[in-house]
């Protein structure tokens, strides 16, 4: 059964109607993604508040000044959706652990309860600590921010993993007041396991979860 066919409960402007910057920011995610993730479009209702959001998300998501990995941010976001059962985010992220870690296992349990798998100390600290800054954020002190400590996060680092929570949760709470409806070509991306040595066996086109490829200029500019 497919999932509905709308990308958002909102109208979404024709792309011909945005400005420059915006179309050709739209061609570049085309280009090197293989699709537009739906989040732009429907975010391009507004089109100030998207550049906004395009630049804010390329620099917690994909900036290189955090000491997390790529995959271990995009383990927070699945597990801050998982939480609060945002499909638009479940789907697009969880699809993004599954391309990065190369194990479409690691994407589901995650998806489904990030306690089945069987993750690294440091990893399931981080985890425990994004759960319950989304389930309980008035309950967090500095108990919590010692157990990520001892696990060997810094203080920068605590910044950041508090940051892509705050991001996702007002990113879900986005795309479920707007019922955003994902690419359906996610659901099919990354289901093979990753060969032994290091290669991997994709099924799919390459990946759309980024919202922002690193070439594209002004709010798409490179990060």
């Amino acid at each position: 059964m497919p999932q509905p066919p709308h990308i958002s409960r909102l109208p979404v402007p024709p792309e011909s109607r945005l400005d420059a910057d915006l179309r050709r920011y739209f061609e570049v995610c085309r280009e090197r993604l293989g699709l537009l993730p739906n989040v732009l479009s429907a975010l391009s209702l507004k089109p100030a508040r998207l550049r906004n959001f395009i630049s804010t998300y390329n620099e917690i998501m994909l900036g290189k000044d955090s000491r997390l990995s790529l995959l271990e941010r995009e383990m927070i976001a699945v597990v801050v959706s998982s939480h609060n059962r945002c499909y638009y985010c479940l789907v697009a992220h969880g699809q993004a652990v599954r391309e990065l870690s190369g194990d479409p296992e690691l994407g589901e349990m995650l998806v489904m309860n990030y306690r089945v798998a069987r993750l690294p100390p440091r990893q399931r600290a981080m985890l425990d600590f994004a759960w319950k800054l989304t389930a309980s954020p008035a309950d967090v002190g500095e108990a919590d921010r010692r157990a990520l400590r001892r696990a060997g996060f810094s203080s920068g680092d605590i910044y950041d993993i508090s940051e892509i929570v705050g991001l996702f949760n007002l990113s879900n709470r986005m795309a479920m007041g707007l019922d955003m409806m994902p690419n359906r070509e996610y659901h099919a991306m990354s289901r093979t396991i990753a060969k032994p040595g290091g290669g991997k066996a994709r099924a799919g086109r390459k990946p759309g979860r980024r919202a922002a490829p690193k070439s594209a200029r002004r709010t798409a500019k490179s990060h």
